[in-house]
Parts: C-alpha cells; sequence; structure tokens
C-alpha cells in the first residue's frame, strides 16, 4: 500500500512496514489514517455485516466463519450502526459514545451525544452521566405510582355491613337521606362515622351534613 506517501508501507495482520526513508509529514499522515481507520472500524465491520445480511441472507453467517471475526462482535456493531444512520453519526465522538445511548429513544440519543459533544464526555462520563438521569427518572416514576396507590387505596377502602332493620325504620332512614340530599348509602355511612365520634369522644350526634 502506497497511497500518497511516494513509498509503498504494508499492513498486515502483524503489524506495520512503513519505507525505510520517510519524511516526518508522511509519517504523520501515515498516524492519522491508522487512526481514522481504527476509530472508524466498528461503524464499518458493523455496516459490512448488515449488508451481508440483507444481500445474502443464508449465506452470510458461513462467510463470517471463514474470517477471524467474531460473530457476537459483529453483531453487537451491527445493532448500534441500525440505531444510527451515516447522516447521525457524530464523528467528533466515537463509535462507544454511540453504543451507550443506542438503547435510547433518538431525541433522548441527540441529547446525550450533543452533551457529551459539547462538554468533551469520555464514554465513562457518559455512562456515568445516563445511568444517573434513569435512576432518578426511575426513581421518580416510583414514587408516583406508590402516591397513586395509596390515593387509591384511600378513595375505594370499603367495607360491606349488613344491618338488620325493621321496615318502619327503614323508611325513616330512606326519608332522612332524601332531605339531606343524599344516596341511602352515602347517609348511612356519614350516620355511621357520626355515631362512632359521639360513642368516643361524646362530641354529641348530629344530623348527617345537607
Amino acid at each position: 500500500m502506497s497511497g500518497d506517501y511516494g513509498a509503498p508501507f504494508l499492513i498486515s495482520r502483524k503489524g506495520l512496514q512503513l519505507p525505510v526513508q520517510l519524511s516526518f509529514e508522511k509519517w504523520l499522515s501515515v498516524g492519522s489514517q491508522l487512526s481514522d481507520i481504527c476509530t472508524s472500524s466498528a461503524w464499518c465491520l458493523g455496516d459490512w455485516l448488515v449488508y451481508g445480511e440483507e444481500a445474502y441472507a443464508g449465506r452470510y453467517r458461513e462467510a463470517i466463519e471463514q474470517t477471524s471475526l467474531d460473530y457476537q462482535t459483529l453483531r453487537n456493531y451491527a445493532w448500534v450502526v441500525r440505531r444510527f444512520s451515516l447522516s447521525r453519526r457524530r464523528d467528533t465522538l466515537s463509535f462507544g459514545h454511540h453504543a451507550e445511548v443506542a438503547a435510547l429513544p433518538e431525541p433522548e440519543q441527540n441529547f446525550w451525544l450533543r452533551k457529551a459533544e459539547e462538554f468533551g464526555w469520555s464514554v465513562k462520563r457518559l455512562r456515568r452521566e445516563v445511568r444517573m438521569s434513569l435512576t432518578e427518572r426511575s426513581v421518580c416514576r416510583d414514587r408516583q405510582h406508590d402516591a397513586a396507590q395509596d390515593q387509591s387505596q384511600q378513595e375505594w377502602s370499603m367495607a360491606s355491613l349488613e344491618i338488620p332493620i325493621a321496615l318502619e325504620k327503614l323508611e325513616l332512614c330512606q326519608a332522612a337521606a332524601e332531605r339531606s340530599g343524599l344516596s341511602m348509602e352515602a347517609w348511612a355511612a356519614s350516620a355511621l362515622e357520626q355515631a362512632a365520634h359521639y360513642a368516643l369522644d361524646g362530641s354529641g350526634p348530629t344530623a348527617p351534613a345537607d
């Protein structure tokens, strides 16, 4: 491989072989290119696998087994790739940054990547910030759920009570309930509550409020 460097250099699985005479500027350019390759390798491998899955269906898995690539690693790369189209990938952030937020909805992905880009967060810092936010959100949801359950229990805590009563007394109670503008059940519950207060603190019975 020679590129624009004037002399061939070779890349193999063992390493990089550079020509004897190489100017500082060209050496620096080689390093920059290698850095770009390393940075983009996960994206490229993910894109490569997605293409194989779509173009070769049942054949791509067998082809991968003939390479030294780990299938599960490629699957992980492909999952992130599918979550980010080329236009949404930020070249100022690593593949790892994108992987940390890939499971989130797209608006949240954009939010966190923008924060990481703006403040220069490492992958580790981004992971910590996202987890803290998700934990706080989960705690808030649990508190709201518990409060709603408590309110529901307060509103719907009822007891069923059967009271034998003579017909004429029942008609008297119905008349009292109608005069109070309450249903028979509501009037009876109010009357029982006031009777309980009277029995406990001697405050004296009062008629159910109109």
